[in-house]
């Protein structure tokens, strides 16, 4: 596997694959690489001829208050995974090289709408960053498609509506979320949790189910199911963010029993933020 950190060996290396006629798939990572990266990786390996997975910590997506200093950078157990996964190459790119004049003077990308809602509400200026991030990632590996885990549910409607908008020839596929043997979502922020919060973790999953099946039961008043299951989410030691039921594409709050829905919710539990998903 190639460890490339320059955009002009980056570029290079697309070049030469593409004078080959050869397809590529890109998956981009904050690194901390897990088994749900992994599978990307695979899904990847399975729809192109190469792989491309970068990993960069983005601090244009982390709060003032966020963990960006504290979030795991793990490069060469990820780099073990990515060889054994067979990934073709990985950027490595540091803040410097992504954001020479600063991020205070950054061009950036922001998709309105989707970008403001849930996390978008209490997370001001994320989602801005992941799609800046994105689209100049998208631009350096030019790949012909790209791989986003469904865990970050609406993290990939944006970037779908992303390359709707800015007319990318980028097909985008969403990989469904891997999960523990006792249903928590796998990601790397699972590492913050202690053993006691890790107990604790599943049951925001269990109630996402539990509410599925209330609503496919036939019970419809939405607003009333969101209170719920917060209230349950906070009996059972978590701090709920938010627990929206949604329209799947727009992500606006669901009002008919007919539309295609998502149940979109994010909650703490000590100092980690978990979030999950489950499409109805």
């Amino acid at each position: 596997m190639n460890i490339i950190t320059t955009v002009e060996a980056l570029r290079a290396q697309i070049a030469a694959w593409r004078k080959k006629g050869e397809t590529i798939a890109f998956v981009p990572t904050m690194g901390n690489l897990h088994n749900g990266h992994l599978k990307l990786v695979d899904v990847a390996k399975s729809r192109a001829d190469r792989v491309v997975v970068s990993i960069f910590v983005n601090p244009m997506q982390f709060g003032k208050n966020e963990d960006l200093d504290k979030y795991p950078r793990t490069l060469e157990d990820d780099c073990a995974g990515l060889t054994e996964h067979h990934a073709d190459a990985v950027f490595t790119p540091t803040p410097q090289l992504m954001y020479p004049r600063g991020l205070d003077v950054q061009t950036y990308v922001e998709v309105p709408l989707l970008g403001d809602l849930h996390c978008g509400a209490s997370r001001a200026g994320h989602f801005r960053g992941v799609s800046t991030i994105v689209c100049k990632l998208f631009n350096l590996v030019q790949p012909d498609i790209a791989c986003f885990g469904m865990k970050d549910y609406q993290q990939l409607a944006i970037i779908r509506q992303m390359v709707i908008d800015l007319s990318m020839p980028i097909e985008i596929i969403g990989v469904p979320t891997e999960r523990a043997a006792d249903g928590l979502a796998l990601s790397s922020r699972n590492g913050y949790l202690t053993a006691e919060q890790r107990a604790t973790a599943p049951k925001l999953y269990q109630l996402l189910q539990q509410l599925k099946q209330q609503i496919e039961a036939g019970n419809h008043d939405y607003r009333a199911l969101e209170l719920q299951t917060k209230a349950q989410l906070t009996a059972a030691g978590f701090e709920p963010d938010y627990v929206n039921i949604s329209h799947q594409h727009s992500l606006a709050l669901a009002t008919s029993a007919q539309e295609p829905k998502v149940i979109l919710a994010a909650a703490r539990l000590g100092s980690t933020r978990l979030i999950d998903n489950l499409e109805l």
